[in-house]
């Protein structure tokens, strides 16, 4: 490991990108922490405070997941990435509905840059949308219960100036994402949830440490525990995200002229998770939902009901919902992003077939079978990795500052993954040793 980190220093165009990269990452980071004009920042802190210890703090942890602290704290990057990630799987699923994205998604490299620009556009579109609401609820004192005095200025003109700049910051932690992209190392807009997700790590380990300070040692016996726990569940994630299963394909030998081409082996990786972290994203997001009808009429029956039992996530009904929708999502993703029809019918076109299967409507089923059979493994890794919030909330009562489950465990082993691989690839470019030998 450490020949590698000594390896990255030698190389001066890869020590320029790393360096490119933490650059990028403390100016986002300086942004998250910066608030918006009209803010009282210390009525602000105080009701920050007062939320990540009450019966919401649940609700305010799931709000803050994407924006590293940044939503609750008001900041110039409130809304962060999240507007991004929405827009990227609203075009993503639309591909599959509109004919013009699914022409322009097979034109390569030209319809991928089209694709993209409408993918910011809906960007800024979403944070106009997101913005308005956020800053509208501040307005009104309906972020914090019972918290009053967040926004002091509450003219037209002030309230359009905040909405501005939440969209600008938006639109410059996309950009921000790109720069990474194009200059750095790994996916801008990847690395970038990983710093926001990361950044919480120390407060969320620290205060499972203080709220459990009651007795002399067993503060400090829960803090290394969980920190244990956090490293078998990441090394859980790391062996499940590199499982896949190979399914060969042989490609048959065809005369082109007087050259002879084909007869290769090669092989179909299908990964046991193939899905990602999306239905985790999904699920959440609508279990979101009750909670946000219950955090508008608070008064109302069925408010009550959600806040007993929908909120917290201690109930059996919540986490049996969140496990079904958990695995339905799983499926829903696979069957419009991964196409078997078209794979078969280009391994058709290109001569290749699977041993013992014959080309065309077959290879179809084929494939279908083994994705399907692959999907349920896969989906009930997720639906037991996104659990492990709700084992703490039983075992340590620390739901809300548990940080090793749920979506941002699997974000942050999943994006570290493809960074390391991204600097083994550049570092063998220029020389036979890796980062990770």
């Amino acid at each position: 490991m450490l020949s590698g980190l000594m390896n990255v220093v030698r190389s001066p165009d890869l020590r320029k990108k790393v360096l490119f990269t933490l650059f990028v990452i403390v100016v986002f980071r300086v942004g998250s922490t910066l608030p918006i004009p009209n803010v009282n920042v210390t009525q602000l802190r105080q009701c920050v405070s007062e939320a990540s210890t009450g019966a919401q703090a649940s609700l305010y942890s799931m709000i803050n997941l994407f924006s590293g602290g940044a939503m609750l704290q008001m900041a110039v990057f409130a809304l962060g990435i999240m507007p991004y990630i929405t827009s990227s799987i609203i075009l993503q699923i639309m591909t599959v509905v509109v004919p013009r994205l699914a022409t322009l998604k097979k034109e390569g490299s030209s319809g991928q840059a089209k694709i993209t620009q409408y993918t910011r556009y809906l960007t800024l579109g979403l944070a106009i949308l997101n913005g308005t609401g956020y800053v509208m609820l501040a307005v009104n004192d309906q972020i914090f219960q019972g918290c009053t005095g967040v926004v002091y200025d509450k003219s037209i003109f002030s309230i359009i100036v905040m909405i501005l700049t939440m969209t600008a910051g938006t639109g410059l932690v996309m950009w921000l994402g790109e720069l990474i992209t194009e200059r750095g190392v790994g996916n801008g807009m990847s690395v970038l949830i990983f710093t926001t997700i990361v950044a919480r790590f120390p407060s969320s380990l620290w205060s499972i440490k203080v709220a459990n300070s009651s007795g002399a040692d067993k503060g400090w016996f829960l803090f290394l525990l969980v920190i244990a726990i956090g490293l078998l569940v990441m090394l859980g994630i790391i062996f499940m995200e590199q499982g896949q299963r190979r399914i060969p394909v042989q490609y048959a030998k065809r005369m082109v002229g007087r050259k002879m081409y084909g007869g290769s082996k090669t092989y179909i990786p299908l990964k046991v998770n193939q899905s990602g972290v999306i239905p985790v994203i999904f699920a959440s997001s609508i279990l979101y939902l009750p909670s946000l009808y219950a955090q508008l009429r608070p008064y109302d029956q069925v408010s009550a009901w959600i806040s007993q039992y929908m909120v917290r996530g201690d109930h059996w009904a919540y986490n049996l919902i969140y496990f079904g929708l958990i695995i339905a999502f799983c499926y829903f993703y696979i069957s419009i992003t991964f196409n078997p029809q078209e794979m078969a019918d280009n391994m058709k076109k290109y001569g290749g077939f699977i041993p013992g299967i014959r080309a065309g409507a077959p290879t179809e089923r084929y494939i279908a079978y083994v994705l399907s059979r692959l999907t349920a493994p896969g989906s009930l890794y997720l639906a037991v990795i996104a659990m492990i919030p709700t084992v703490a909330l039983i075992a340590i009562n620390a739901n809300q500052n548990f940080p090793f489950g749920g979506t941002s465990i699997l974000i942050v082993v999943g994006v570290g993954l493809d960074t390391v691989k991204q600097i083994q690839s550049q570092l063998e470019q220029r020389s036979y040793e890796g980062f990770l030998r």
